[in-house]
């Protein structure tokens, strides 16, 4: 049986994340997403849409995690989209999760979705999130 593997370019893409989170770089993501990113968080009902919502969610969440460790890479058999697990905590609640990207033809991130769990840790990560993402409301709605 041959292993799973991500296409070319979505592994560079996935190499440069890697990176991009260990610095907080986030400003840096847009060539590694696609026009159309979407964003699902564990928190919020409604996805948010566009790169400039990803990126302020996402360096406000590297932020508010501790010690996040990704452990392990799940790839699926066509190769489009890869599952990361990883831990961290948020004041003092440990949680676990993972990270669902969707990559384009190009190697671009087209989906991220993020699952969490226990609901004890969701809560703490929701309750931080929220107090960063209050000002930038219209952003998130896609209405900015």
């Amino acid at each position: 049986m041959q292993p799973r593997q991500l296409s070319p370019a979505a592994q560079q893409t996935l190499a440069a994340w890697h990176k991009i989170l260990e610095r907080n770089a986030m400003e840096e993501l847009d060539p590694l997403l696609a026009d159309g990113i979407v964003f699902r968080s564990p928190v919020a009902h409604t996805p948010y849409p566009g790169r400039e919502a990803i990126k302020l969610v996402l360096k406000n969440v590297n932020q508010v995690f501790e010690n996040f460790t990704y452990y392990r890479t799940l790839v699926t058999d066509d190769g489009t989209s890869l599952v990361l697990e990883f831990s961290a905590e948020v004041n003092g609640k440990q949680l676990k999760g993972i990270d669902m990207l969707r990559f384009d033809e190009q190697g671009r991130i087209l989906e991220f979705e993020v699952m969490v769990r226990p609901l004890s840790g969701l809560q703490e990560l929701g309750k931080e999130m929220a107090k960063r993402m209050a000002p930038y409301a219209a952003l998130l709605g896609g209405k900015a």
